[in-house]
């Protein structure tokens, strides 16, 4: 009888619990529904439960444009689809490894607090996953001061000397055509390099602003001058202090961890579909003057079929990403040039010739000799690396910047980041990342061009540049992987081009379709940014859905008397 009583009792008991549930489902049921219904109010009555959305490319773009539709547009979350075709998240945001393999990430995307207006904004509203709490916009600037950058090593030469870089270095000639520059209109400008824009004052490439400012955001002397003045204007308050690069805002962790994670986390909960390893090969178009998408043709591990597309449904497309053709080497294997077949490239050189007005992805993707550069990412036990170069710079991790060997012959660069920088690192392990510019160069040491050497080679190089070679065999004795990545178009949006070859990200007569990436053509804003990305879906989610909110504005410091006056004094010295 005990036992039947204990058992009818944890039967009510149980049956109690499932009433309370149910009621606080239906009490949330009727909240979320009341919420919608003052959303529906706010946007005057408009109703997208029928309607979804198809976002191609699973990177910062695309996770942004998903947070737009459901935070500002009342987009039901199980009507967006995001697909990938990679088996991870993240596009160029990337950060993977383990312990036991070491740690890599492709590339570091430099965050700036005063810019990046909608990056800012929408990680407001974005939950940290350490903090819930806490934005992760919180998160990040709270870290970032209480790590503040002041590099003190921003150029080494080849005697292992840390060089003053106070003064900038430019002739009379060099600040005309600089100055020239910054008064001609963007429309002149197409096809021209720096290098012809500088010619009659090679000059200025010695400069220790050029070195600092190329190395800074990846320019080459064959990149687009037309990037080059767009830096220049937006980037304007940090050419005062490029030196010391105290305007870089950094993240606790690296960016997949500290950005992509959180932003998949909110996204995941909320419903929405992330469909990886799974290519959109082609997009089908209706017949007409106008852009409507109304098939995507997809292929995964299944093989190849054709998902059709309502016209009222929505299609935005990342429709260049730099990490293409990517290929990782590790500490005995070279990270191999692959250019052949560049994903997105291709995707969007099929739907260009479909309809006008779509740009041209030839010069950003027909040149990879010219867009390429490598990075690489070392792993080691202990600290005993980092140590060294901390003293060498006077910057313990997470105080420093680039540091650049402007005699390397790769033009190499490293990054000592605040430690531990992957979630998963473990304590006793450190990790620090560099890139080299001119990867077809043969090492000033290990003569061999960059993009033939294992992480090994690429480490003993920096190691001499540092001037430990004395050490070599203790620091190699700690290594836990060098992994170099070679990156065929990482600079791919720098390449020349003419106005028309970035589309808009709607295009003209566009009713459904939208393209989110950095080869879009944002007026006044500068691409190889978190912020780009972030502009870009903001722009398409509210200009598909003709939604009446703005969207923050490039913040004009390049009409800023103050900030045009420091930029003017650090010019003349």
């Amino acid at each position: 009888m005990g036992s039947k009583k204990g058992f009818g009792t944890f039967l009510a008991v149980g049956a109690a619990a499932a009433m309370a549930a149910a009621l606080a489902k239906k009490a949330k049921d009727i909240h979320d529904e009341n919420q919608r219904e003052i959303k529906m109010q706010i946007i005057g009555g408009r109703n997208y439960d029928h309607i979804h959305a198809y976002f191609i490319g699973g990177g910062l773009a695309s996770m942004a444009g998903a947070a737009y539709l459901i935070r500002d547009c009342n987009f039901k979350s199980e009507n967006i689809h995001i697909f990938e075709g990679m088996p991870i998240l993240g596009g160029s945001n990337d950060g993977i490894g383990t312990p036991e393999g070491g740690f890599v990430c492709r590339g570091g995307r430099m965050l700036n607090e005063e810019t990046y207006e909608n990056f800012w904004e929408l990680f407001s509203t974005i939950p940290s996953i350490e903090n819930p709490k806490i934005s992760v916009t919180e998160e990040i600037l709270n870290f970032d001061h209480a790590h503040p950058t002041c590099a003190k090593a921003r150029l080494v030469d080849k005697n292992g000397q840390i060089l003053d870089v106070t003064k900038m270095g430019f002739s009379k000639d060099d600040r005309m055509m600089l100055g020239k520059l910054l008064v001609t209109p963007e429309e002149k400008l197409d096809d021209i390099t720096i290098e012809e824009w500088f010619a009659e004052t090679p000059h200025f490439f010695t400069t220790n602003f050029w070195y600092m400012w190329q190395t800074t955001f990846a320019f080459q002397k064959w990149s687009s001058v037309f990037e080059f003045k767009r830096y220049m204007e937006r980037m304007i308050f940090e050419f005062s202090r490029i030196e010391t690069l105290e305007g870089v805002t950094r993240t606790p962790y690296n960016q997949y961890d500290s950005v992509i994670r959180p932003i998949h986390a909110y996204l995941e909960e909320k419903g929405v579909a992330f469909i990886k390893n799974c290519t959109v090969t082609d997009i089908d178009f209706a017949d007409g003057n106008n852009i409507t998408v109304t098939a995507l043709h997809l292929s995964d591990e299944d093989g190849e079929r054709i998902l059709e597309i309502n016209p009222k449904d929505l299609c935005m497309v990342t429709n260049g990403c730099m990490t293409d053709c990517a290929v990782l080497g590790d500490l005995e294997t070279p990270a191999r040039f692959e250019p052949e077949h560049p994903i997105s490239g291709e995707l969007w050189a099929k739907i260009a010739d479909k309809k006008p007005g779509l740009g041209d992805p030839k010069p950003f993707f027909g040149n990879p000799e010219e867009s390429n550069w490598e990075s690489f990412t070392v792993t080691m036990r202990g600290n005993k690396l980092l140590k060294m170069i901390e003293n060498f710079s006077g910057n313990i991790p997470g105080s420093g910047a680039l540091m650049t060997f402007k005699d390397s012959n790769w033009l190499m660069s490293i990054v000592v980041a605040a430690q531990p920088h992957f979630v998963n690192q473990e304590a006793d392990q450190t990790i620090f990342w560099g890139y080299g510019l001119h990867t077809n160069h043969l090492g000033d040491y290990i003569k061999k061009p960059m993009r033939d050497c294992t992480g090994r080679e690429i480490l003993t190089e920096l190691l001499y540049h540092l001037h430990f070679e004395e050490r070599l065999d203790e620091i190699m004795d700690d290594v836990v992987n060098v992994i170099p990545c070679m990156m065929p178009y990482v600079d791919a949006q720098f390449q020349p081009r003419k106005m028309s070859d970035r589309p808009p990200v709607v295009p003209e007569r566009s009713t459904n379709f939208a393209m989110i990436s950095q080869f879009v053509e944002i007026p006044e804003d500068m691409v190889f940014t978190e912020e780009y990305s972030v502009r870009a879906a903001r722009i398409a989610v509210y200009t598909l859905l003709d939604f009446p909110k703005e969207i923050c504005p490039v913040t004009p410091y390049k009409k800023d008397p103050k900030v045009l006056a420091k930029a003017l004094k650090k010019a003349m010295k």
